[in-house]
């Protein structure tokens, strides 16, 4: 079974028809994908500014991350769900859209730049912890992981204006 079947036979399938045709489908799960996506960003933007050292943020980034990351987490398994659902209405054109390819390869990376920082510099913050100096592997995790989320955003607009 080729990509392009798999894909329409998405399309076919009563709910993406369900979500095509309804009236109120479509615009209320984009708007529950973006308030997921705001939260998501929203709460990774705080922590990357303050691995970047920015000082308004004084507690520990343990305790930041320990406090956000149940939020980012739930808000993006709701996103992916709801982007899923979004994707499955028209799946064929959102697979051969450039913007929306690139937004699924940044996520990619976003994902990455996040395994890294935990998986190695996360290993020695209890050495900066509390510090509002980070280390330079910390600064680049924040800068990067900005980097990335606000330009998935910026493609994710980009691809309503492209499909």
């Amino acid at each position: 079974m080729s990509l392009e079947t798999i894909l329409q036979n998405l399309m076919d399938s009563s709910l993406a028809i369900s979500i095509t045709e309804g009236e109120y489908y479509f615009p209320w799960l984009e708007a529950l994908h973006v308030l997921c996506i705001c939260t998501v960003v929203g709460t990774i933007t705080i922590v990357d500014l303050r691995l970047i050292g920015v000082p308004s943020h004084k507690p520990s980034v343990s305790r930041l991350i320990r406090e956000l990351l149940p939020f980012t987490w739930i808000a993006f398994i709701f996103a992916v769900i709801f982007g899923s659902l979004l994707f499955i209405s028209n799946a064929v054109t959102y697979a051969h859209n450039l913007q929306f390819q690139l937004k699924m390869a940044l996520l990619v990376l976003a994902g990455i730049n996040m395994a890294i920082f935990h998986l190695v510099t996360q290993r020695k913050m209890h050495l900066w912890d509390e510090d509002v100096a980070t280390p330079a592997a910390a600064k680049i995790a924040g800068f990067v992981s900005l980097a990335l989320w606000i330009s998935v955003i910026f493609l994710g607009r980009w691809v309503g204006f492209t499909i």
